[in-house]
């Protein structure tokens, strides 16, 4: 899937995700905040002027975005998680969100009250994409901005040429995601979980984590 996949997601079927900034004081600060629009690669949402939200918003010009679908069990269990940079984009789109999002002209019915709100968008970051809804779980990274947008280190863990293929990572490898491939031994990062396990009990310590 692609980036507007995974937005398409955070907006439909998660919709309210929390957002996270820094405080005051340095220490984090997290909300429940709906997702309003998306388009290819970016995310629209809004909040009152007088919230500490929006004072944080214009001051850092970053955030942190999680949410998971609300399935009552593993079937339906996706999550998306966004970090990136965001813009005040004022009340451009502002009527684009009361259209798609109806309910929102029950708590603000009238223009006048709407002149509290402003419109943000998360316009370049990374985001991560984890479905545990299939077996072996499988997990992607995304970008907003495009092509331009610097990529991070990639995460997780690899096996390196210390491996003597003595088969104790596979066997206790909780998504089974170790594969042996005309005899290399690698990790199959779009299932793993990033648990640990193999690095912990890896004999030789041929396995490292990355970054």
């Amino acid at each position: 899937m692609q980036t507007a996949d995974y937005l398409k997601i955070l907006k439909e079927q998660i919709h309210s995700a929390v957002f996270a900034t820094i405080d005051e004081n340095g220490l984090p600060d997290a909300r429940v905040i709906d997702i309003m629009l998306v388009d290819s690669d970016s995310l629209y949402f809004i909040t009152a002027k007088g919230k500490k939200f929006y004072r944080q918003l214009m001051e850092q010009r970053f955030a942190a975005v999680s949410g998971m679908t609300d399935g009552n069990h593993s079937l339906d269990k996706k999550a998306v998680s966004v970090r990136g940079k965001i813009r005040n984009i004022g009340k451009e789109k502002l009527e684009k969100v009361f259209a798609q999002n109806p309910y929102m002209n029950e708590i603000y019915p009238s223009m006048e009250s709407r002149n509290a709100l402003e419109v943000f968008q998360m316009y370049e970051g990374q985001g991560e994409y984890f479905d545990l809804s299939v077996k072996p779980i499988y997990r992607d990274t995304f970008y907003l901005g495009g092509n331009h947008v610097p990529r991070t280190k990639k995460q997780g863990f690899y096996v390196t040429g210390n491996c003597d293929q003595c088969g104790k990572c596979l066997r206790e490898c909780p998504q089974s995601c170790i594969e042996v491939t005309e005899g290399i031994v690698s990790i199959n990062q779009a299932h793993c979980l990033h648990c640990g396990r193999c690095y912990e009990i890896c004999p030789k310590n041929a396995i490292l984590k990355r970054g």
